[in-house]
């Protein structure tokens, strides 16, 4: 992968496997944001993947949709048992709240968590050895034809 994205996008990705806002189908997947206003399309032929968030969009690296993504096609390597500790969080909300600073919205989340030091080590270690994983990854990542969607009001 030529652009990294950062590490904190492997814990919004674990969110949506936990949440099970990610839909597969052939060739592409919907995956739902953590409020639920907004939903993005991935699609994917053999090495080249494409999505409309805006961190894939605008950024040029894989967001947090098309990390969930080649997780679940398996792709890089996915502990159910890490992802679960992330079901229920509003990364939106977070995000906005920190400014788009994603260490202190990741933190924010370590800080909250119900488990001890030693279980937030070990999904620490989990999301490197996934992030490892993506530096490895021979994929790329193009601007697709759909926009980012805009927010709506149904959740």
């Amino acid at each position: 992968m030529e652009k990294l994205p950062p590490v904190e996008k492997i814990y919004e990705a674990y969110s949506a496997i936990a949440d099970g806002r990610v839909a597969m189908r052939t060739g592409e997947a919907a995956v739902r944001s953590s409020n639920g206003q907004k939903e993005y399309t991935v699609t994917w032929d053999d090495k080249a993947y494409t999505s409309n968030d805006s961190a894939t969009y605008w950024q040029g690296y894989a967001g947090y949709p098309v990390i969930a993504v080649l997780l679940l096609q398996g792709r890089l390597p996915l502990d159910r048992g890490a992802a679960a500790k992330f079901k229920g969080i509003d990364w939106t909300a977070l995000n906005t709240r920190f400014k788009r600073d994603y260490a202190k919205a990741a933190a924010a989340v370590f800080d909250a968590m119900d488990c001890d030091a030693g279980t937030k080590d070990r999904i620490r270690a989990e999301a490197e050895r996934v992030y490892k994983a993506i530096k490895e990854l021979d994929i790329v990542i193009k601007r697709g034809a759909l926009r980012p969607p805009k927010a709506s009001r149904q959740k």
